[in-house]
């Protein structure tokens, strides 16, 4: 995937979240005119990937305590230079879980959400924005998922408890959207069994 092809993910993403899709549309517009979009160094901002974990029932979420930012997020990070954000948010899953890459299963190709946070100044770095694509993926929620040394604790949370670890928006809107996935799952289990 390269820029033209992250474009044309972001044109067939819809949402009926009224602030993603105002961050689809200036993701759109800030990747059209910066080809170096995928850089770290590039401010005030810049694309990363990453992935919101469920089980299979999709029941529970995947999230990690990162230890640069002190809060729990959903596993990612940047793309130095790779225009495959699919691809750079399967990496930063199966580094950041420390899970077999044949374990991490993807659900779609298609974007799951798009959000644009701001990153504090630190480490000498300035304050700056994330321009994050995110995609669906399910790990089986028995398996031990070791993490690595980016975040202090790595936990499976029902989904009724996500917002006591993460509050935000972002956060918000994904779980709602998992809750809708949890329903049809739920509902085609049913239909299966009568």
């Amino acid at each position: 995937m390269h820029r033209a092809d992250l474009l044309n993910y972001l044109k067939n993403h819809h949402t009926r979240y009224m602030d993603e899709a105002g961050f689809t549309v200036r993701a759109t517009a800030f990747i059209e005119q910066h080809s170096d979009c995928f850089y770290r160094e590039l401010w005030p901002a810049h694309v990363t990937g990453s992935t919101w974990v469920v089980s299979p029932d999709r029941s529970r979420v995947l999230m990690m305590h990162h230890k640069k930012l002190d809060k729990w997020f959903q596993p990612g990070g940047h793309a130095d230079g790779d225009g495959d954000i699919l691809g750079v948010a399967l990496r930063e899953t199966v580094e950041e879980t420390g899970m077999d890459d044949s374990q991490v299963r993807l659900v779609s190709e298609d974007v799951f959400d798009v959000d644009i946070h701001s990153i504090p100044s630190m480490h000498g770095e300035p304050q700056h924005e994330h321009i994050d694509v995110r995609f669906l993926v399910e790990i089986d929620d028995s398996l031990t998922v070791p993490g690595n040394d980016e975040s202090h604790e790595i936990l499976w949370i029902n989904l009724r408890d996500v917002l006591r670890y993460n509050n935000n928006r972002s956060t918000y809107r994904m779980m709602e959207k998992t809750r809708v996935l949890r329903n049809l799952v739920t509902h085609n289990s049913a239909r299966q069994v009568s």
